[in-house]
């Protein structure tokens, strides 16, 4: 117990922990409880009225979770886990939120300070496990020793994670602290510093579109608003624009709008792969021009692009990181676009020699939409059947897996200025994010449909989570699990690198319908394409929390290919 005298106006650091959190806005906290910090769980009970926490089932689906409410608020999601265990379980919702850009606060609970460097119970070095930088996985990692000192901590913790690049804040709460009297007044909430291109920037950028021929912008990365993707919709507009989305970025621009080129990512339109090559100027706002967004660095070749490149970018680490850009920029992505906006090519936009180069790269994109049919359960027309049935600023989340490109390819995603965010998906490629990411929108926001497409291998990692939407009140949420029997990419890989040699890929699957009903679910399963609507349809009118058990031929690889054909090509290539 503590043993700290009484003072007026002194309440435990747990408890001034919670205040400060309320203070910054936070209503909702994703987390497993852990006896490190039952000192703030008794401050969650003593202002419930203000916040709640959120019990989850493992940490690994709290951190998808809060990973998901930064997405969707803009502002630093939160996570409270315990020491140990509890860290490295949170770890992969932290890297998720490193390399999506994304802000958010994990909270870890510490040994007592007297303990440690002991190897205590569950004892961990957050500073050397989670350690900052570029390549790691959290923007700061702090750990607050004094009690009077932690809404110093926590007011840092949040323009970190906001400021710049978003990203990921590991604090760290010693036991013994936690329990400590103090009367330190929680600090206001925080609103993060911006940074607007220089007038110089934009004069340049305007000479260089004005001698384009063939431009063509690429938006991504974290950090957006309203308010910026509207005014990056009417920069393209000003200036006929085709415009592509970076790896799993698709809800920063209208995907219905005929400027709309498609998503420059796994599985891109071969016809939009050719295209970003052949640019002469691409103009990317925000993404970092990570792997999937370039193709492996082929689609703009690293370090010196043959294209000419504008990079705008929040961090100055990333600016000149992995390519030498003909321009550099660095701006908030608040304020970019907003910049950006002023612009206004001279002789209007008619007078622009690229017009048909845009209307070429839509009608690429609209082409992309047709597909082969499948029988008997074709994913095209399921995404299509969600389309005409749910409103279109439906959430769509997704983790990894082949099976999330039908969703990417054929889904229109309606950009954030249209009602908020709709895609949630991991660009770092985190199998069994998009359950909890679902669970964090259905129980977030619910006056809208929330819909996670999963694999059969990808849900299994975080399903459990189905009791905390059962106890917390989850609405409007669907799951479609896409059953196959395998893990579709790494069987697609293993036929395209060994054909026919397959090894450790296979799944053994329980029935997933019966496994959903038994937390409490809806459940319907479906074997062919017609069976998926009135299962749909009975969601919809009930609004309970749903799951569609779709049943799939593995031979069903991608929305291009089957493993049939890929297999084939391999030996074909191999004998040749």
């Amino acid at each position: 117990m503590n043993s700290s005298p009484q003072r007026a106006g002194a309440r435990s650091a747990g408890h001034v922990l919670v205040e400060a959190l309320i203070e910054q806005g936070v209503d909702t906290v994703f987390g497993v409880p852990g006896e490190s910090f039952l000192a703030v769980l008794d401050g969650f009970h003593e202002h419930r009225e203000r916040i709640r926490f959120i019990a989850c089932r493992q940490e690994g689906g709290a951190s998808f979770m809060a990973e998901a409410q930064g997405k969707l608020s803009g502002r630093p999601g939160i996570c409270f886990v315990t020491r140990g265990p509890g860290a490295t379980n949170a770890s992969i919702g932290l890297h998720t939120a490193f390399q999506d850009s994304t802000p958010m606060i994990l909270f870890i609970g510490q040994v007592a300070s007297d303990q440690r460097d002991r190897e205590a119970f569950q004892e961990v070095d957050y500073r050397q496990m989670f350690g900052p930088g570029t390549l790691g996985m959290a923007k700061w990692v702090g750990e607050i020793q004094d009690a009077d000192r932690l809404p110093e901590y926590v007011a840092r913790a949040f323009h970190t994670a906001m400021q710049g690049r978003p990203g990921p804040v590991v604090l760290v709460l010693p036991e013994d602290m936690l329990t400590e009297l103090t009367e330190a007044p929680v600090l206001p909430r925080a609103k993060p510093a911006v940074a607007w291109p220089a007038p110089s920037d934009l004069v340049e950028l305007q000479a260089r579109l004005e001698a384009a021929q063939r431009p063509f912008v690429i938006a991504g990365g974290g950090g957006w608003t309203a308010e910026s993707t509207a005014a990056l919709q009417d920069f393209a507009h000003a200036w006929q624009l085709p415009v592509g989305c970076a790896f799993r970025f698709q809800d920063l621009y209208d995907n219905r709008d005929p400027l709309y080129a498609g998503d420059v990512g796994i599985g891109i339109n071969p016809a939009l792969a050719k295209r970003v090559s052949e640019a002469d100027l691409i103009i990317a706002i925000g993404p970092r021009l990570g792997e999937m967004t370039t193709g492996g660095y082929t689609l703009l070749k690293a370090p010196r692009p043959s294209q000419q490149l504008v990079h705008i970018h929040a961090g100055p680490e990333e600016l000149g990181r992995v390519y030498a850009a003909d321009q550099m920029i660095q701006s908030s992505m608040s304020t970019a676009a907003l910049a950006l906006q002023q612009l206004r090519p001279p002789g209007g936009a008619q007078e622009l020699g690229w017009l048909d180069w845009t209307r070429e790269a839509h009608a690429d994109y609209q082409r992309n939409q047709q597909a082969q049919p499948v029988s008997p359960m074709d994913m095209t027309e399921v995404i299509r059947t969600f389309d005409r049935l749910l409103p279109a600023e439906t959430v769509f989340t997704n983790g990894a897996g082949n099976y999330s490109g039908w969703l990417h390819r054929f889904h229109r995603y309606t950009a954030l200025h249209q009602g908020g965010r709709s895609q949630l998906a991991p660009t770092s490629g985190a199998m069994g994010y998009g359950f909890p990411a679902a669970v964090a929108a259905s129980l977030l926001q619910q006056d809208r449909w929330v819909v996670n497409i999963a694999g059969d291998g990808d849900f299994l990692m975080t399903g459990q989570e189905m009791a905390t939407a059962m106890a917390h009140g989850a609405r409007r949420l669907i799951c479609v699990v896409v059953d196959n029997g395998t893990y579709g990419t790494i069987r697609m890989h293993q036929e395209r690198e060994y054909p026919g040699r397959v090894s450790g890929s296979d799944l053994h699957n329980p029935d997933f319908a019966a496994m959903a009903r038994a937390f409490g679910w809806q459940a319907f399963s479906a074997e062919r394409t017609e069976e998926v609507e009135p299962a749909l349809r009975q969601a919809v009118a009930t609004q309970l929390p749903t799951l569609l058990h779709l049943k799939l031929s593995a031979d069903v690889s991608t929305s291009r290919a089957t493993l049939t054909g890929i297999r084939e090509a391999a030996r074909k290539r191999l004998a040749g």
